[in-house]
């Protein structure tokens, strides 16, 4: 499943992505998830992120 996130981004930063986005003719949103999803993975990978709780025993 998918989630929503919206984001406030200054001026120029949105222009280099729109600059970027239309290079690869994609959508911003797109470009701008796909990046999101590869800096967190990346972030994952060097153990910075934690893992997720562990559930609770079930009984």
């Amino acid at each position: 499943m998918s989630k929503r996130v919206h984001v406030t981004l200054p001026d120029a930063v949105y222009d280099a992505l729109e600059r970027w986005a239309d290079s690869q003719g994609r959508p911003v949103a797109n470009l701008a998830a796909f990046i999101i999803e590869k800096a967190v993975e990346g972030a994952n990978n060097d153990g910075k992120i934690p893992p997720p709780p562990s559930s609770p025993a079930k009984i």
